[in-house]
């Protein structure tokens, strides 16, 4: 553990040399967990323990947004910089800030970026109004070292002009707040065609010089979806602060990068039109400053998907004349009432346990977005919720929704109601809606997943909560039964599937369009979806419909190719022809040890390993519902286990893919849950810390931060279940509150050792379950428990650790669907 936290330390210090964010983060933070630990108060400030930063580096990508922003808010202040840059943001100390925008996602693998509209850049222009760098690449400026700050609702940065920029946040508005240099004269750039992927498709700008305000919208495309789509965002800026500031000059601009620089005093309008021609857009704004000389500068922004109307009433109600100071508190105080959810023994926890699990919690609510009311297109002035940045539900299942499950029923409906309504409107439930439009599916339809994760453990409250569960298993069923005309962007390509018993590589559709490719995965994750919708027709009653879709949940089994071979191991996925035969490809093909020298492993049309994103070696452990039957196929336990520590050891783990997730607890199936004890302190150890590259790869929308949370709570979720594994906690005890259910469940971990956060553990050191009572029964397996027993009516559970490893499950393994799992809805 030591060297572990010295690691994470590292990570951070380097920042006295020339690096981002301020040292003072990590001070700040550190001396917080300490006074709690001193203290042992119960009236403690859960928001000082998070680092917004974790995640925001340029070497591992972990493409977090550290904006300031309110849970699951529509909008996410941030500056953006220069570079490799999805969120915006990137701690790179070598990069240039663009601007500070409104508009953000954090945690997605979009290598242009996404949104990043309406960036406003502070500018020093001592020659005067004619002289200003408006254009991009000629405001583009460094930052001063050290100088990046961030913590829940509230973010700044210096540049190296010694201009202060701040923001904080409500749900659909912010204030932005800029300290210049004493005798200047602030001046501002606000730019209406540079979002961050450079998809400007035509826009206004309109400038209101006697209200002081600025209106600004136009369309612009997906960072990951057809370039054919486009979607409308506007922007409201208020300049005068309640009047508190004057205008000096304002105007209009016009630029390129080959010369074009050009500007008007005193104009007020801009309509530009798309650039049919191609290329990158013509850059444009507004350009105004400010009389007096003042130090400080504030700007009142509302943003809007519907108008520059919407955007400007967003402002009036939800900021109206209320201060930065005021807001910052707000805003501060919404993410004190999430995080205080999960509640932890700080005093006798690791401190970066308690840093990472808290900035994790904190991802966990910064997406998706919650945009009701601020629709367009299909979903305009839908009476449903509807949330932005679905980014991608094959990423979000897994871990996700299972952890608000645990505590946030009324946001998890919220957010199926969502799903619904894309059913309702577009004849299929999303997979992936990046900026507002349908986005590039993955796996098939996972949105299956996570209504259905909903239905089977909120069956009983889904009224309640505003779900008709009759309309949720219409819009499952239309995901399993009807193939889109094109199922690149929602569903699944349904027809063939169900006609061959598999998806078949090179097969004639005559009916439907999408990439043909990633056979092999798209079986396995069909098959999954499959078992989802069974366990909500058992949850309804529907015998047939149980029986049917679990019959095709077990369809994985017919791209597994028995005679394949790979380091010793027979028996792989594979994907295979219609006529039945095998296409077999190298199982190392897309994994780390892949040594050729160019190959596609993603949505590219000439990947052809049968998988995405992942090797046969990765997804060959894929049958969350029936890993049991998969211990059968590989050859039994012990077989099953040496290929599992082999899996590791030979370097085909991918700690930041999300088709990896369950191995490494994949032993309790094999009646040996010692051996996921190890392997997870081994993918937290030395995968996971509190620097700027503490995430093993991008954040996938909270999917790493999730599955982190779980691991340092030492559980596992089974999506679609009610079930989750037992591992071995990092941290001594907690307490998971549900508001809704008015319900609390401590977890007690008697025995615990700090010294078993660490990879290896330690010998003699207990860490190992050696019994688990809940509310002092007994329960009948160390290896897992059910929502329903436990953290659904509250109470007690006790996990007594040992030092003993050799220990079984004491009862049942996980629960697999062949071998009579899953038996009876709860």
């Amino acid at each position: 553990m030591v060297g572990w936290l010295l690691a994470s330390a590292a990570a951070v210090c380097i920042g006295t040399t020339y690096a981002q964010p301020s040292p003072e983060v990590q001070a700040r933070i550190s001396a917080a967990i300490v006074a709690t630990q001193v203290s042992n108060s119960t009236d403690i400030d859960y928001t000082a323990f998070v680092n917004p930063f974790i995640g925001t580096d340029y070497t591992n990508y972990g493409d977090v947004c550290p904006g300031a922003s309110v849970p699951f808010g529509m909008v996410k202040f941030t500056t953006d910089f220069t570079g490799y840059a999805p969120a915006g943001y990137n701690s790179d100390p070598s990069q240039k800030a663009r601007g500070m925008s409104p508009l953000h996602d954090s945690g997605t693998g979009s290598s242009l970026g996404t949104y990043g509209n309406f960036e406003v850049m502070p500018l020093l222009c001592p020659s005067g109004f004619d002289t200003c760098t408006t254009t991009l690449q000629a405001r583009e400026r460094y930052r001063k070292n050290d100088s990046d700050d961030a913590y829940p609702g509230y973010f700044s940065l210096t540049l190296d002009n010694d201009i202060k920029m701040e923001a904080t946040t409500t749900r659909r508005a912010g204030l932005e707040r800029f300290t210049f240099p004493g005798g200047s004269k602030p001046y501002f750039v606000l730019d209406l065609a540079n979002d961050l992927p450079a998809s400007f498709a035509g826009g206004t700008l309109d400038i209101d010089p006697e209200n002081g305000r600025i209106t600004i919208g136009g369309r612009y495309g997906s960072s990951f979806g057809p370039g054919a789509y486009h979607y409308q965002a506007f922007a409201c800026y208020d300049l005068l602060n309640s009047g508190a500031q004057k205008l000096s000059e304002y105007g209009v601009w016009t630029g390129d990068t080959y010369g074009l620089d050009a500007k008007a005093l005193g104009q007020t309008h801009l309509n530009l039109s798309q650039n049919l021609i191609g290329g990158t857009p013509y850059q444009s704004g507004a350009l105004f400053s400010y009389e007096g000389n003042p130090e400080e500068v504030i700007l009142r922004v509302g943003v809007s998907f519907v108008s520059t109307d919407q955007a400007c009433a967003n402002a009036e109600e939800e900021i109206g004349t209320r201060s930065f100071e005021e807001i910052q508190k707000a805003s501060k105080a919404l993410w004190q009432e999430k995080l205080s959810k999960i509640e932890i023994d700080v005093a006798n926890t690791p401190s970066n346990v308690t840093e990472m699990l808290y900035s994790s919690l904190y991802r966990a609510s910064l997406t998706p977005n919650n945009a009701t009311l601020e629709t367009q297109g299909a979903f305009a002035n839908t009476t449903s919720f509807y949330f932005d940045s679905l980014y991608c539900s094959w990423d979000t299942f897994r871990t996700f929704y299972p952890l608000m499950t645990l505590h946030s029923p009324v946001e998890f409906a919220q957010i199926v109601d969502n799903y619904i309504d894309g059913w309702r409107k577009l004849g299929w439930m999303p997979e992936c809606r990046a900026n507002n439009l349908p986005g590039w599916t993955q796996g098939g339809s996972s949105g299956d997943t996570i209504v259905a994760q909903f239905a089977v453990n909120y069956h009983n409250e889904a009224k309640a909560l505003g779900i008709d569960l009759d309309e949720l298993y219409a819009a499952l069923v239309t995901d399993g039964q009807v193939n889109p005309p094109e199922w690149n962007t929602m569903g699944r390509q349904v027809n063939v599937y169900k006609q061959f018993s598999y998806v078949p590589f090179a097969v004639l559709d005559t009916g439907s369009t999408g990439r043909q490719t990633r056979e092999g995965s798209r079986t396995l994750e069909y098959a999954f979806q499959d078992f989802s919708i069974r366990q909500v027709a058992q949850v309804l009653g529907k015998t047939d419909d149980v029986e049917y879709y679990a019959n095709r949940s077990y369809w994985y089994r017919n791209v597994w190719d028995p005679t394949v071979e790979s380091d010793g191991y027979k028996g792989f996925m594979q994907k295979r022809f219609s006529n039945g035969t095998f296409y077999n490809t190298d199982p190392v093909d897309c994994s780390p040890k892949d040594t050729r020298s160019t190959q596609e492993c993603s949505l590219q049309e000439d990947n052809q390993s049968g998988f995405y994103e992942s090797s046969s070696w990765e997804y060959s452990w894929y049958a969350p519902h029936d890993t049991g039957y998969l211990v059968e196929l590989m050859g039994g336990n012990t077989t099953f286990t040496n290929r599992l520590d082999h899996f590791f050891e030979a370097g085909y783990y991918l700690s930041g893919n999300e088709p990896s997730f369950q191995a490494p607890i994949g032993y309790h199936y094999a009646n040996q849950p010692w051996r996921s004890v190890d392997r997870v302190r081994d993918v937290v150890i030395n995968n996971f810390n509190t620097g700027t590259a503490g995430l093993p790869g991008n954040d996938d929308q909270a999917a790493m931060a999730t599955l982190l949370g779980f691991h340092l709570l030492g559980l596992y979720p089974v999506p679609s279940t009610t079930q989750y594994l037992i591992v071995s906690p990092f941290t001594p005890k907690y307490t998971i509150h549900n508001t809704y259910l008015n319900t609390s469940t401590t977890v007690t971990v008697t025995n615990y050792s700090s010294a078993s956060v660490a990879y290896p553990i330690p010998n003699g050191v207990p860490a190992y379950v050696k019994n688990v009572t809940i509310n002092g029964v007994p329960a009948k397996s160390r290896c897992y428990i059910d929502f329903y027993d436990t953290f659904r009516v509250g109470g007690e559970i006790e996990i007594v650790v040992t030092e003993d490893k050799t220990y079984d499950c004491g009862g049942h393994v996980p629960e697999s669907l062949s071998m009579g799992g899953f038996a009876s809805a709860r």
